[in-house]
């Protein structure tokens, strides 16, 4: 929008670099060209403002392909006016001296021509295409096909436009459409998702199975050597009980040797002892055979004394000791011990 300042009865028009001014007065052209300023009076002005910079105009519509499915369609079309002249003769750019308003809508008129000229050459595309080829490549063939259209449809370039680009962002089908178009891919990634998950929990059956087969192996080698220690240690208590009887035996066998020896040893010192005393008995008899009566009498008198218990005092009577005597001077006395 041009900027206008009030001086009296004069105005002064200043106007941006992206912004054509066109300035008629009394029917000649007086001022024409971008970002210039002048002074004018309103009531003698005729002005016309025609932007250059480049703008895009943003469209949504609706189509239907070759199989009868709605599709909506979204471009984006980016334009300029490259013939400000052209487009000034054409269309209504003409502004207010006093406020510099648009007088008109030039620039909606521009966007009803881009926009129905635009869905004409996509629609056109669209109705000999089927939906699968629409959604597939559809994109690439409509933004060709309204490139070219718009470059070279007539009544742009008779209004003074240059078409700078076309974008379409996307075609999509009706949303029950696009759920029922969805569903086999849904389907097919979660058939891919199970088939994953299946086979990671295959995978992870077959690892717990190794892993319980490992486990299983261990316990199995661990039993064997466990029997094997066991084994080891019945052979090691059989040695050891074996090498103990031996040693019991051959321990039992010494004490029997050693206890026969000392049987023998002792019989022998018995038999010697036996003899001896046999002997002794034999040479006690010997001498006593040979002593006489009162020899005998007397030693039995001594000996009697000897195992006596000790008598302070004995009195013996003369009878007494007269029967004694001749008990002793008889024949029989000596056979006869017990008297």
């Amino acid at each position: 929008m041009a900027d206008i300042t009030r001086r009296l009865g004069w105005r002064h028009l200043r106007s941006a670099p992206t912004s054509h001014i066109r300035h008629h007065r009394d029917g000649g052209l007086v001022h024409d060209g971008p970002g210039i300023g002048f002074w004018y009076r309103a009531l003698t002005a005729a002005l016309s403002e025609i932007p250059v910079d480049d703008r895009e105009e943003s469209m949504a519509f609706h189509a239907r392909t070759a199989d009868f499915q709605d599709v909506t369609v979204q471009a984006t079309v980016t334009y300029r006016i490259g013939e400000p002249a052209v487009a000034a003769e054409r269309l209504d750019f003409s502004i207010d001296p006093d406020t510099g308003a648009w007088r008109g809508s030039p620039l909606e008129q521009l966007s009803t021509l881009l926009s129905e000229t635009a869905q004409q050459h996509a629609l056109d595309v669209l109705a000999r295409t089927p939906l699968a080829g629409a959604l597939v490549d559809g994109v690439a063939a409509v933004r060709e096909r309204m490139t070219d259209g718009l470059g070279a449809e007539p009544r742009l370039a008779a209004t003074g436009l240059t078409v700078v680009g076309v974008r379409v962002v996307a075609i999509r089908p009706e949303p029950e459409v696009e759920r029922a178009l969805r569903t086999p891919a849904r389907e097919r990634i979660q058939q891919e998702a199970d088939r994953a998950t299946y086979e990671r929990r295959a995978v992870a059956v077959e690892r717990e199975r190794t892993i319980a087969e490992n486990e299983l192996g261990s316990k199995i080698e661990l039993a064997r050597q466990e029997e094997r220690l066991v084994e080891q240690r019945g052979a090691n208590a059989r040695r050891e009980a074996e090498e103990q009887a031996a040693a019991d035996a051959i321990r039992a066998e010494a004490e029997a040797a050693r206890t026969v020896r000392l049987a023998r040893a002792q019989a022998e010192a018995a038999r010697e002892a036996g003899e001896a005393r046999a002997g002794a008995e034999a040479s006690w008899l010997r001498v006593h055979g040979d002593a006489s009566p009162e020899t005998l009498h007397a030693l039995t008198a001594a000996r009697l004394a000897e195992n006596l218990p000790r008598i302070d005092s004995l009195t013996v009577s003369p009878d007494v000791l007269t029967g004694l005597l001749e008990r002793l001077g008889r024949p029989g006395a000596r056979r006869e011990p017990g008297a």
